[in-house]
């Protein structure tokens, strides 16, 4: 059994959803493309709004090359230029397959709270090789739901939630909208970035070559 199959019991009016995002377009497990300009319901860390750089990423918590980027380059690319308010970092939400279960997993990041937004999303993306290990996705987007202060309940209430499935419905349709085919896709003040031959979508050298590019201009 698929982990989407096991995976729609969790919420039938989220699978139906999943189904409708499915059908708006194909969407790749990486690729490039995408356009900037502030959008409702973007997440956000670092420089406040009008920053002299913004990196906008657009990735899914069940893209696997979206977990690799994370793996490998996050914490760097925080501490080098979140932490130190040298670009204010936008992520946007692109939904891939199992599509219900990133519906899922984006709405239990929100409901846990903006302050715990990253760090339910980031908890998903690791979480990847659990599902290829046979463990049912609602088990762990449970968990870590759990871990973040959500009870099982509060859980149920928010992936049923019709204004939540409709605000996830809308913020997939904006990120198709800017033209962005695949996850994950960087985007630095306008210019999507790009590392060809990268597993892991945009490197950490390509993405400081573009900013401190940026940074330095007068």
């Amino acid at each position: 059994m698929s982990a989407q199959t096991k995976y729609a019991a969790m919420s039938r009016r989220a699978a139906m959803t999943a189904a409708a995002l499915a059908a708006m377009a194909t969407l790749a497990g990486c690729g490039g493309g995408g356009a900037g300009g502030a959008v409702e319901g973007d997440m956000a860390m670092g420089a406040p709004e009008g920053a002299k750089v913004t990196v906008i990423e657009y990735a899914s918590v069940t893209c696997h090359v979206c977990a690799a980027w994370q793996e490998e380059n996050w914490e760097a690319f925080k501490a080098a230029y979140v932490d130190t308010n040298k670009v204010r970092y936008v992520f946007r939400e692109l939904p891939t397959g199992p599509i219900n279960v990133a519906v899922a997993g984006f709405m239990i990041a929100r409901c846990a709270g903006e302050d715990k937004y990253f760090d339910v999303v980031h908890n998903i993306m690791a979480s990847q090789d659990e599902w290829q290990a046979g463990v049912n996705p609602r088990d762990t987007l449970f968990r870590i739901g759990n871990g973040a202060g959500l009870s099982n309940q509060q859980i149920e209430t928010c992936i049923k939630d019709p204004d939540n499935i409709k605000a996830a419905d809308a913020r997939a349709r904006a990120s198709q909208a800017a033209g962005v085919g695949g996850t994950p896709t960087f985007i630095v003040n306008g210019v999507t970035i790009t590392s060809p031959g990268s597993s892991s979508g945009a490197t950490m050298a390509d993405l400081s070559k573009a900013i401190e590019a940026e940074l330095a201009k007068g």
